[in-house]
């Protein structure tokens, strides 16, 4: 008997793909036989959409039209539509889109399973189908987030912070080291906060420290660690433990006390800069990667050229650059005018990756002659193209090492820094 396709696309964050993985996993238990993210309509789409900005938006809006059509053409398939999206304008979407067979906010997995007729399977709660490159995986630790950031509507779609327990989370990474995992990369909104709520304490330490004890995992990456509250202990772990890698993904925003105010962040100018500079004390070969915004309101030319100052100053090894925009029911959006013209905003954002292009120039220059351990992602024409500790899959640059036969990706090898470009390093395998 013929299975029923079901094809599930995922947008948005790193946070969905898990959500979509786990929900493959059911789906695949109970019958169905699950594709991702392929053109063909198949016989049900689920889409699992993006919420958090306006291009965002857009992308899932013209993917739910563009699969409505494809089934409309076909003359059959259902369509769903889950995620953050639906949880900020379900009722909205309804209205504009009623050839969608059904909407599921976020953290719903069993009622679109309830949906498609099966039974929700809590025992295969920690597993998931890998999809995209084998070797690494995002290992999920907490839903929802606690901060009042003024630009943020993050909490408004995924509710307050929500940890999972720590033994759960050993055993879901157990089993992704058996399916092949070798790069665990550890996500939430906010991994500072780990375990405050389930057990009174930060226990970030704690869960890196069990994870690193799994034999199978060659490299740990931590991603979103909020500046306010830093688990200093981190740093000692990346010390003394070469799995964790000396990658530290840490959005401090601005460095203004004015605009840092109006965002509402709980970190200030003078903390911000101890932090980043007892990072680069302790740990002086880490990459630190953040995020910061540019056009916030309360940002004035002088308040810009202090950011751009303090940029130039500390000299990120990662670093990207967003326009600011009003998003609806934040606080921001509901306390502020949004006075700064986009041109402005525009030129801001502009002259802040300017600044970055150059200091990632001279920084990547500067690693010619150098050896460094990879790990292998894919081949591309000439290239098998790689990464280091200090780069995270899909976000950072990447090592292009001319091809010497076939190397399976996933494949950690030794290489030599034979050139570089500003976002992008040239090396070859030592022999």
């Amino acid at each position: 008997m013929k299975r029923n396709r079901v094809n599930i696309v995922t947008l948005g964050c790193s946070k969905n793909t898990v959500d979509s993985q786990k929900l493959m996993r059911q789906l695949a238990a109970g019958g169905y036989s699950v594709t991702a993210g392929s053109a063909d309509p198949a016989d049900i789409v689920i889409i699992n959409t993006c919420g958090f900005i306006n291009d965002a938006k857009e992308e899932s809006v013209d993917t739910i039209i563009r699969y409505a059509e494809a089934i409309r053409r076909e003359g059959h398939g259902r369509l769903f539509v889950m995620g953050c999206l639906v949880e900020r304008y379900r009722n909205e979407l309804q209205h504009e889109l009623p050839e969608v067979d059904g909407w599921f906010g976020v953290n719903r997995p069993q009622e679109i399973i309830s949906r498609l007729g099966l039974a929700y399977r809590e025992e295969l709660t920690g597993e998931r189908v890998i999809t995209g490159p084998a070797h690494y995986a995002y290992l999920k630790v907490s839903e929802g987030c606690e901060r009042t950031c003024a630009f943020c509507a993050i909490p408004d779609i995924r509710g307050r912070y929500i940890s999972a327990p720590l033994e759960k989370l050993v055993e879901e990474a157990r089993l992704l080291a058996s399916q092949g995992v070798k790069e665990l990369i550890l996500i939430a909104q906010d991994l500072t906060l780990y375990g405050t709520d389930l057990y009174g304490r930060q226990m970030l330490p704690e869960l890196v420290r069990r994870l690193a004890e799994l034999d199978s995992l060659e490299w740990i990456r931590l991603h979103y660690l909020y500046p306010a509250g830093f688990p200093m202990e981190i740093l000692e772990i990346m010390q003394e433990n070469p799995k964790i890698c000396r990658y530290i993904d840490i959005p401090v925003q601005h460095i203004s006390d004015k605009v840092l105010k109006m965002m509402r962040r709980e970190h200030d100018s003078a903390g911000t800069k101890r932090l980043l500079a007892d990072i680069r004390r302790i740990l002086p070969d880490a990459a630190v990667r953040t995020t910061v915004i540019a056009g916030h309101p309360g940002e004035t030319e002088k308040e810009y050229r202090e950011l751009l100052e303090f940029i130039g100053e500390y000299r990120f090894d990662r670093l990207g650059a967003f326009r600011y925009s009003h998003e609806e029911n934040t606080h921001g959006a509901l306390n502020y005018k949004d006075t700064i013209p986009e041109r402005t905003k525009e030129r801001r954002v502009a002259g802040i990756m300017k600044l970055q292009q150059e200091i990632s120039a001279a920084r990547n220059a500067s690693m010619t002659g150098k050896v460094i351990k990879v790990i292998i992602d894919r081949r591309e024409g000439l290239f098998h193209v790689g990464r280091s500790q200090h780069d995270s899959p899909e976000v950072d640059q990447e090592i292009l090492v001319r091809a010497a036969g076939k190397i399976e990706p996933g494949t950690f090898a030794d290489v030599k820094i034979t050139g570089s470009t500003e976002y992008d390093l040239y090396a070859e395998i030592l022999q």
